[in-house]
This record gives C-alpha cells, sequence and structure tokens, in this order.
C-alpha cells in the first residue's frame, strides 16, 4: 500500500482531464486529420491501395498545424521513399532466397535510419523510412517469387506515397499557412505578457519561453519559400516574433514594486499591440526608454517600440541547429536507441514468422512507433499506448458489430472513420504527455476496422492486428528498460548541464550583449522546461531507479531556481568576475563530469540592482547542485 500511495495516481488524473481541455487551434486540427484520414480511407477503397490503415497513421503521425510544412515534408517523404524504393529492387532479389541474409540486411538498414532520426533533424521520417524498407524485405515471405519486386515495391511506395500526395493537396486546399501562425504566436505572446504584467505574476510567460524560437525559424522560411505572404510581412514577423521574445524575458525580470500606474500603462500597450497584430497590422510607436528606467523595464520599452519598425524590432534570425548533433557519434545513446529500437522490430518479425501468425504483424510496426528514450519515457508511454490500443480496439470492434454491416457505400466508410478519428486526433493534437494515446486510439481502430480493400467484418483480423500491437509494446518495454536503460534522472542531468553551460557563456558577456543573446537565452528556458517534463515522469520509474524524494524535490527547486537566474543575469550590470567559474563548476557537477564538492569560494558581495541578488541566488543553485 506504501508503494502504491507513492504514485501520484490523483495528480496525474488531474492534469490528463487539464491536458483534455481544448486550446486555440486543437478543433481546426483535430478535424482537419478526421478529414484527411477519411479522404485516404475512401481513396484506398476505391483504388484498392494496400495496407490503407498504415497510410492513415502515418496523417496522424506527420500532420502539423503548418501547412507548409506539411507540404514540405510529404514533398520529401515522396522523393525520398521513391528513391528507397527503386534502389531496393536489387536488394529484394539477392535476398530473396537466403533469409538470414535478408533478417541482417533488415536490421543493418533499420539501424542506420533510426540512427539518424535520432541524431538529426530528419527525426520522425527516419523511423518512417526504415519502416517502409523493413516492411518491404518483410513481403518477401508472403508474395509469390516472381512477383515479389514488382509487386512488394509497388505496395510499398503506394502505402507511404499516396497519403502523402493527398496531404499535399489537402494542404493546399485547407492548410494553415505558416505566416498566420507567426502572427498568432506573437498575439500570444504579447497576451501573455499583458496578463503576466496585469496580474503581477511572472509565470504566466514561461510557458510561451518554453516553447523557443525553432518554429518560428522554420514557419519564416516555409513562408518565404512558398510565398504565403509579402516578403516584407514576413520579414517583420521574424523580426517581431524574436523581439517579442526578449519582450517576455524582459517582463520576468520587472522588479515586483513597480508602481501600478507604470503596470497598467504597458498592460494598455500590450493589448493594443496585440489587437494591431492580430488584425494583421504593425503596432503603433510607444514611449521609448528613459535613461531612468530600470534595464529591463528599459529594455520592454524598447521592445514594445520596435514592434512599429519593419524589421519587428529585431534583425536576429532563429537560430538554426546543424544537420547532425553535435554528439552523434560521441554520444552513445543514439547507436544504443538505434540497436534497441531494431532488435525490438527484428524480434517481433521473428516472432510472428515462427509461430506461422502473419496477422500479428503489426507488432513489428508498432516498435518503430513505440521507441522512446528514458525508462520513464518508456513505461509512461507504454501506458498510454496500450490504454489507446484498448479503446481504439473497443472503438473498432463495435463499428464491426453495430456500424459495418449497415454501411453500403465508400461515403459512408469514410463518415466511420472521420468520426473516429475525431476522438483519436483530440487527444493526439495535445502535449506529449498524453499524443501518443490518441496516435495508438487512431491505429488500434484503423487497424482493426480496415483490413485490405474493403471495411473489415472480422473479429479475428481485428483481434489479430490488436494483439500485435499489445507484443509490440511489451518487446519494446522489455529491450528498453533490461538493455541499457536510460533513467529520466540522467536526462535531466545533461540538459541542466546544457542550461548551465548556456548560462555561463551569457555571464562572460557585457550587458548590452547579454540582452542581444537571445540563442542562450533560448537554450536556457527549453532546457530547463524539458528538464521539468522528465522530472515529472520519475513517478513511472521502477522505485528501485528513482532518486529520493528529498532529491527529487532538490532538482525541482534547482531547476525553478535555475529560470529565475536567467532574467537576473540577462537584465543585470556585469556581475562579478568569478561568476562564469562558478557557473562552470555547476555545469560539470551537475552533468556528472566532476565529483568536485562544493565549491568553498566566498561570494562576491550581493549586488542588488533591482533585479535581485545574483550572488545569493547562485550560492542557492550551487548548494542545490551539489546535493
Amino acid at each position: 500500500m506504501a508503494r502504491a500511495a507513492e504514485f501520484p495516481w490523483r495528480a496525474v488524473a488531474r492534469q490528463t482531464a487539464r491536458d483534455l481541455q481544448p486550446f486555440p487551434g486543437r478543433l481546426a486540427m483535430t478535424w482537419r486529420v478526421a478529414l484527411l484520414c477519411a479522404i485516404v480511407a475512401g481513396v484506398a477503397m476505391v483504388y484498392k491501395i494496400p495496407e490503407s490503415a498504415i497510410g492513415c497513421y502515418l496523417i496522424i503521425f506527420l500532420m502539423k498545424p503548418n501547412g507548409a510544412q506539411n507540404v514540405g515534408q510529404s514533398i520529401g517523404l515522396i522523393i525520398l521513399a521513391s528513391v528507397v524504393v527503386l534502389a531496393m529492387a536489387p536488394l529484394v532479389q539477392a535476398t530473396a532466397d537466403s533469409p538470414l541474409l535478408r533478417i541482417a540486411v533488415m536490421a543493418l538498414i533499420s539501424f542506420v535510419f533510426v540512427f539518424l532520426g535520432a541524431a538529426s533533424q530528419l527525426g520522425e521520417i527516419g523511423s518512417i523510412i526504415a519502416l517502409v524498407i523493413v516492411f518491404v524485405l518483410t513481403l518477401v515471405d508472403q508474395v509469390p517469387a516472381g512477383e515479389i519486386v514488382t509487386r512488394g515495391l509497388l505496395y510499398a511506395w503506394q502505402m507511404a506515397c499516396v497519403p502523402m500526395a493527398l496531404m499535399i493537396v489537402f494542404n493546399l486546399v485547407l492548410g494553415t499557412s505558416p505566416h498566420k501562425l507567426m502572427r498568432d504566436t506573437i498575439v500570444e505572446r504579447l497576451k501573455a505578457s499583458a496578463e503576466a504584467l496585469d496580474e503581477a505574476d511572472a509565470g504566466r510567460v514561461q510557458p510561451p519561453l518554453a516553447e523557443g524560437n525553432a518554429d518560428i525559424g522554420q514557419q519564416a522560411m516555409l513562408a518565404t519559400i512558398f510565398h504565403t505572404a509579402p516578403t516584407a510581412y514576413v520579414t517583420w514577423l521574424r523580426g517581431a516574433a524574436m523581439n517579442s521574445y526578449r519582450l517576455m524575458l524582459a517582463i520576468a525580470a520587472l522588479p515586483a514594486e513597480m508602481t501600478r500606474d507604470v503596470r497598467d500603462g504597458l498592460v494598455r500597450q500590450l493589448r493594443a499591440a496585440a489587437d494591431a497584430v492580430g488584425k494583421g497590422d504593425r503596432p503603433e510607436g510607444t514611449s521609448q526608454a528613459s535613461a531612468t528606467d530600470a534595464p529591463a523595464l528599459g529594455a520592454l520599452r524598447t521592445a514594445l517600440a520596435g514592434l512599429s519598425q519593419q524589421n519587428g524590432g529585431s534583425d536576429e534570425a532563429p537560430a538554426k541547429p546543424p544537420f547532425l548533433a553535435a554528439d552523434a557519434f560521441t554520444n552513445p545513446d543514439y547507436q544504443r536507441y538505434a540497436l534497441k529500437t531494431t532488435a525490438a522490430a527484428i524480434s517481433c518479425y521473428l516472432i510472428y514468422s515462427l509461430i506461422n501468425w502473419q496477422g500479428i504483424h503489426t507488432a513489428m510496426i508498432t516498435c518503430y512507433v513505440a521507441a522512446l528514450g528514458t525508462t520513464a519515457e518508456t513505461v509512461h508511454k507504454l501506458i498510454l499506448r496500450i490504454t489507446g490500443c484498448l479503446v481504439g480496439a473497443a472503438m473498432g470492434f463495435l463499428s464491426i458489430l453495430y456500424v459495418i454491416p449497415h454501411l453500403e457505400s465508400v461515403g459512408g466508410l469514410m463518415a466511420l472513420v472521420f468520426g473516429a478519428i475525431l476522438v483519436a486526433a483530440w487527444v493526439s493534437t495535445g502535449n506529449e504527455r498524453i499524443s501518443y494515446a490518441g496516435v495508438q486510439v487512431g491505429l488500434a481502430f484503423l487497424l482493426t476496422v480496415l483490413d485490405g480493400f474493403a471495411p473489415s467484418s472480422s473479429m479475428d483480423s481485428g483481434r489479430d492486428r490488436i494483439v500485435g500491437i499489445l507484443l509490440g509494446n511489451v518487446v519494446v518495454y522489455l529491450f528498453f528498460t533490461s538493455i541499457w536503460p536510460k533513467s529520466a534522472i540522467v536526462e535531466i542531468r545533461e540538459r541542466l548541464a546544457r542550461v548551465f553551460a548556456a548560462l555561463s557563456r551569457l555571464a562572460t558577456l557585457a550587458p548590452d550583449a547579454r540582452i542581444a543573446a537571445l540563442a542562450d537565452a533560448e537554450i536556457i528556458e527549453t532546457e530547463t522546461a524539458k528538464a521539468r517534463e522528465q522530472l515529472a515522469l520519475l513517478p513511472f520509474e521502477p522505485a528501485s531507479e528513482r532518486p529520493s524524494a528529498a532529491r527529487i524535490a532538490e532538482l525541482r527547486d534547482l531547476i525553478a531556481e535555475t529560470r529565475a537566474f536567467l532574467p537576473m543575469l540577462l537584465f543585470a550590470p556585469a556581475p562579478t568576475d568569478d561568476v562564469p567559474r562558478r557557473l562552470d563548476r555547476v555545469a560539470e557537477r551537475i552533468g556528472g563530469r566532476s565529483a568536485a564538492a562544493p565549491s568553498s569560494d566566498q561570494p562576491a558581495e550581493a549586488t542588488d540592482d533591482g533585479t535581485g541578488d545574483i550572488a545569493a541566488r547562485l550560492r542557492r543553485i550551487e548548494q542545490l547542485a551539489a546535493g
């Protein structure tokens, strides 16, 4: 009973209820995903495209709010899948008569693409390409020898490319433009800043700060490539988005004793700016900063005034991450992740091949969807996937019993898919805490209902596919928790080490340069937010792997202190000379590269500049990091 009490089930239930609440854009994204899945299912039935359930799943998995991103991603995937499928013709012929060689080739190709997906900007596309290739090679067991190359490759190409082609057409007609998403982001930031000022609660700007500017850079690039808005307007949006990020950092650093009159005046200006941006206009110029303003207040006034300029108040562009991660070939986690994913997929293939139960081939497919990093993530997502799978299967079986017998046309099937995917997409468009459950609801339903080139009326087929999904989830769980398990606490320490390294770089800069260093500020905000998310997953780890409750509380306090330290450092006069060195030492200690004892240096005298006591907060950070 004591162990059960340790797990915060009530807190998890409350958080899940909050995560299911509507937010701006959620309903629009939900009906778009459901409608496109219905169209894909209808086209597959009419033109006899195989594995239509997988095609619909790709829509759920890849669809993003950004219409231009969906178009670009779909074009890239079609080109890549076409090249890969064509290049596989000699490979399929060479391995058709040698099962052992074929399995070795499947494992090698799977490892390479899953590794690239984990260690580069290829991301989810890497796992999808691995899935397509491995799926083609498994068809060798099912297709007559003389038709292996032509039919197998054609099936794989259709399975991957037809849904992507439909996604292109759909988003060209009904997709949301990237410049509109940029505009909505700026409005959201300005409104959050107004609320934070009005309520004297800097926590209001933490969620938009945690999102960073990565999406802004991609949206600006796509808006320029597809010319969804005039170039001058896109330039203004990009600058205004970067400027609004600096504005939120200034809000977080404002002194608590600021007078109500000053707050009210700034709130009115922020809300007026949000209204103007929402209408597609530039805000009117506001009062400039004065020499008597505190650094954060001066930066806020400057950012507000900059929104009326042609460049939006900033010429900075969002940082562009390199294609390959800096530690792609030195961090063993990427290779281990690829090995475990590949081993799980090949194990599932061997299981259903050896027992001659091809109906559960969804086990292998699930492995490419279910693979995750840390043990806590794996257990958390396992619960989401199994729950989603059972819900989706129940929806599918009820449809087979009560709905499908009454369907008389493809249109009826499309309506059924639309209604069911509405439920799945509502969940999948939420945050990462629940989105995997929605993906699994959709996949389980589709695999149960769509079988061959007509709606399935067989309970056996649906049962087999659900058994396959559950088998795949269990195999992934066993591999990821038994072989090279990675605790969430390790991920937290790695992220915090990057945070303190970025803080150290900021501390070496002159005051004006620090205020302009948005790239490092963004790293700190996004990495601390991700560390806090990992911290929330710790209850899902086995008790033997979790740190003590006291240490978890210390880490929670360390994250909070670090987030509060950033605005103080950004808008303070030059800190004491030893601050960068002390931050480097914290980064080494928290990252596990140094076992040094807590610093015994006497901190410099407190610097009370209106933004807080930097020395006292740094001392507190050192104490928490050393715990």
